[in-house]
């Protein structure tokens, strides 16, 4: 089967990777922003707080996340909304896509613990299934998630049997990685479908989402497995894929060259482009720490101080992982 038939049914087939709910941080398989501190989501929903001031987003329309794991982000959206503005929890709709059961379970005994039975959550299987004037549409970390086909020296990776060969890549393929000069590394399958897809049944949205990754073309292969902390890069002799398969997480970085392009044809303009710490001090998050150091402990706000850090500092998190915001 082609790599990205392969790679979908490890990550979502039966018995697949993210088939179930995953734990993130220390004792999980994967640290993300949301779970480093709260403040991540509390900064997004601050810049979507002055979208509403500014006449551009609607509080009748829809506050989505795609891929909420346990719920952490949308939960400190919604919290950090009540703070700004108590009435927009009365007036906003709230929404996960998600398609996997188990983890829809979940998702909602977090957000009952969080709120009780204050915040009703509606969940959707897919993107498609949304119809609104207006949502804010919210994603971390999707995009490296979407199969992707391995391309080498104008061949295709094929796999049989967890080992990977290489055959004679499709004139349509081929046609693609010339247009970008892509020689060998990942090209994404279902960027176009997905942005085609969200604007459909939505009139008007705002799309903001985070991921690893670069606006161009690396001419390399950074696909990788993740286990327990621990990065294998796919072709690693040490590396055996039968023993990885669904059981550990394997990803790889975004072309965000590409994302654009396919969400550009979908219908959609560019709002921003910029690296995670640029979008996260934009939208407000020193302003929010330092509002949080008046009401807190000096321990406790040290304590928060470290987990921002983590967030917007270059050799971490800020300047590897990108925000980039679209609007239709």
């Amino acid at each position: 089967m082609y790599f990205s038939a392969y790679m979908h049914e490890w990550l979502y087939g039966e018995e697949g990777y993210y088939k179930n709910f995953k734990a993130i941080g220390k004792s999980g398989d994967f640290y993300t922003a949301v779970s480093t501190s709260s403040f991540f989501g509390a900064s997004i929903a601050n810049y979507f707080y002055a979208l509403l001031k500014e006449g551009k987003a609607d509080r009748n329309g829809w506050l989505i996340e795609i891929g909420a794991h346990q719920g952490y982000l949308l939960c400190d959206m919604i919290q950090w909304l009540y703070t700004c503005d108590p009435t927009l929890v009365k007036t906003l709709k709230f929404a996960i896509v998600e398609r996997q059961a188990e983890v829809q379970k979940a998702q909602l005994a977090y957000i009952k613990e969080r709120f009780g039975d204050d915040i009703q959550i509606t969940h959707f299987n897919d993107i498609a299934e949304v119809e609104a004037e207006y949502a804010f549409i919210v994603a971390n970390e999707i995009f490296d998630a979407f199969p992707c086909e391995l391309i080498k020296d104008e061949k295709i990776a094929f796999v049989e049997a967890n080992e990977i060969t290489w055959k004679e890549a499709p004139a349509e393929m081929l046609e693609w990685a010339k247009t970008h000069r892509l020689t060998q590394g990942e090209i994404a399958v279902g960027y176009e479908e997905f942005a085609k897809e969200m604007a459909s049944g939505i009139e008007k949205c705002d799309f903001v989402t985070f991921d690893y990754g670069e606006k161009y073309v690396r001419n390399d292969f950074s696909i990788r497995v993740y286990r327990s902390h621990e990065t294998f890069p796919l072709f690693d002799e040490a590396l055996k894929l039968s023993e990885s398969y669904k059981k550990d997480d394997i990803t790889y970085d975004v072309n965000f060259g590409h994302v654009i392009e396919a969400f550009s044809a979908g219908g959609f303009e560019e709002v921003a482009y910029e690296t995670q710490a640029r979008a996260l001090i934009r939208f407000g998050l020193i302003d929010i720490l330092e509002q949080f150091a008046k009401q807190t402990t000096q321990e406790k706000y040290v304590r928060e101080a470290d987990k921002v850090k983590t967030l917007i500092s270059p050799t971490i998190m800020g300047d590897r992982f990108k925000m980039v915001h679209f609007r239709k």
